[in-house]
This record gives structure tokens, C-alpha cells and sequence, in this order.
């Protein structure tokens, strides 16, 4: 899994705004670590090093034209895609996995696989394939981009605001777990407070 931090500190706000994208709308994109990298930036914009309202509106609009970009590369294709044959960038289990999601959940799918690594790649795929509305299928992606981007980003900006020097913590907990999330943070968080409180 790519190193969040490094990713923001090497390629800067802009960066993350494409990988935002690209981990959403193209089907390769789905080894970006897109929870890590939006609650690392929310982190790191409570220290000033990037600017949390680009980050919030620009990775907003950007998980939002993911989406839809993946919703019409499934239209276009349509079923082949399942088919088409494991490589490099595709293996045909993501879009299984991601069409089982859809089974269960219909049209929420949209808004809960924002937060299921390889599922959030895929899904909008799968929505295409199946020739869900449009209008349903964009309702579904804001709601869904806003819940995503705003909650990761700002978890990540106010554990960073109200926290004494959470870089000794959080950021190592947040970069060395392979899975997307932010409970490896706060675990070290209880513990350091827990051990200030044995002090």
C-alpha cells in the first residue's frame, strides 16, 4: 500500500485531488489508499502544511467526477467487462466483489462503498453495467462523495487540531496499517493519554 504521507508531501494538495479521482473513476486506481490519504491531509492541513478547504471542496468534486467517469466506462462496456481477462491493473474478483455489493445493497451501493477499499473503485463500474438511472445513480454519488471526503478529511483535521504533537502517533499508526482507516490512530491516541494518565 502507498505511503500516504509521502504521497501528499511529494505531489501536494493538487496531487491528492487527482489520486482522489483516479482511485475512484479508473479501475487501476484502486491501490491508491484514498481513507489514508484524505484523513492524512485533514492531519496535515490542522498544521497548516495544506489548505483544508482545497482539500475538502477539491476532493468533493473530484470523487464525484470519479464516479461518474466509472459509471460511464460501465455503460460503455457493459457486460464484457466480466469477461475480460485478469491482468496487471485488472483482476475479475474486484469486480465480482464489488457486483455482490450491489446485489445487497442496490442503489446505497453508491454511497456505502465509498467507504470499502476496492469496492469504491468498482462499484460505480458495476452501476453502469447494470444501466442504473443516471439521475439515481448522481444523487447517490454526491451524497455519497460528501459523506466520504468532508468525514475522512475533517476526522483526520481534528485528531490533528486536538491532540498534543499527534505526529509522534498518528501519522506513523495511519501510514504503517495496510488497511484504510483511521482506528489504528485512535488506538494510539487512548494509549498514549492512557499512559499520561499512569504519569
Amino acid at each position: 500500500m502507498l505511503n500516504p504521507e509521502t504521497l501528499i508531501t511529494t505531489l501536494g494538495t493538487i496531487g491528492v485531488i487527482v489520486i482522489i479521482f483516479m482511485e475512484t473513476g479508473l479501475f487501476f486506481g484502486f491501490f491508491f489508499p484514498g481513507d489514508s490519504l484524505l484523513f492524512t491531509a485533514g492531519f496535515l492541513a490542522s498544521g497548516g502544511y495544506v489548505s483544508l478547504p482545497i482539500i475538502l471542496f477539491g476532493a468533493f468534486i473530484a470523487a464525484i467526477l470519479g464516479d461518474s467517469f466509472g459509471y460511464a466506462f460501465g455503460s460503455r462496456i457493459g457486460p464484457a467487462i466480466f469477461r475480460k481477462d485478469n491482468s496487471f491493473f485488472f483482476n475479475r474478483k474486484y469486480i465480482e466483489k464489488a457486483e455482490v455489493f450491489y446485489e445487497k445493497y442496490g442503489k446505497k451501493t453508491i454511497i456505502l462503498a465509498r467507504f470499502v477499499p476496492i469496492v469504491r473503485t468498482f462499484a460505480p463500474i458495476v452501476a453502469g453495467v447494470g444501466k442504473m438511472s443516471y439521475r439515481t445513480f448522481i444523487a447517490f454519488n454526491v451524497i455519497g462523495a460528501f459523506l466520504w471526503t468532508w468525514g475522512m478529511t475533517i476526522a483526520g483535521y481534528a485528531l490533528g487540531s486536538l491532540v498534543p504533537n499527534p505526529d509522534k502517533y498518528v501519522l506513523p499508526a495511519v501510514n504503517s496499517n495496510e488497511s484504510p482507516s483511521i482506528m489504528p490512530a485512535l488506538r494510539e491516541i487512548i494509549k498514549s493519554r492512557n499512559n499520561k494518565d499512569k504519569i
